[in-house]
């Protein structure tokens, strides 16, 4: 072995040493993921889902090589309107007793600024596969909270068109127009557990 190619060896060792991937739990009592969808064209319908789990491996000193995945219970939507959360567990909408959850699993991750990140993956949605960009503020630096358990937390929106989804439901409107835009908003935020070792 040459002197270059021990060089670069030593140096690689170096590096792999200095990582430091740690894998964090997303804590489902303090995260959600939330929805907004414009309703008849003159308002705008909210909601959320609890029920968010999942794992993420994340080095700080290399955001890009970090990988997510998550899924969100479907049968947690609450619109505050019972009723409407009924229709949307149905087959027309999330159609829950089939699917009940969605996931999304990274495929790709880029730095887009201080503080940010640019998240591509798959989100899954009954039973249905599409790419999603994610917009990531953070992960903020990790606190300890009155456990000792060390966190960190993010936030991200996105736009996803339910209709890619297999949501096809609408109501054209006696004024023209449809009852339930095809847009859908997306904002989540995750609070993370470091996990430990066993």
């Amino acid at each position: 072995m040459n002197v270059i190619r021990l060089t670069l060896l030593i140096v690689s060792l170096v590096l792999s040493a200095g990582a430091q991937e740690v894998t964090w739990r997303i804590d489902p009592l303090h995260s959600g993921a939330h929805f907004s969808v414009r309703h008849m064209m003159i308002s705008t319908v909210r909601g959320e889902f609890g029920g968010v789990n999942g794992a993420v491996a994340y080095d700080p000193k290399n955001p890009a090589k970090a990988t997510i995945d998550a899924t969100i219970d479907c049968t947690t939507i609450n619109t505050g309107t019972p009723k409407r959360d009924e229709e949307l567990k149905g087959t027309d909408f999330f159609d829950v007793k089939r699917y009940p959850t969605m996931k999304f699993v990274s495929k790709r991750i880029e730095k887009a600024g201080e503080g940010k990140l640019k998240v591509t993956g798959d989100l899954t949605i009954n039973a249905t596969t599409r790419p999603v960009v994610l917009n990531v503020e953070g992960p903020t630096g990790p606190v300890r909270d009155s456990r000792g358990r060390e966190k960190i937390g993010a936030s991200a929106t996105a736009r996803i068109n339910r209709k890619d989804f297999g949501i096809i439901w609408n109501e054209l409107m006696d004024s023209g127009g449809w009852a339930l835009a095809d847009e859908v908003a997306i904002t989540l935020d995750i609070e993370l557990i470091k996990a430990t070792t066993p």
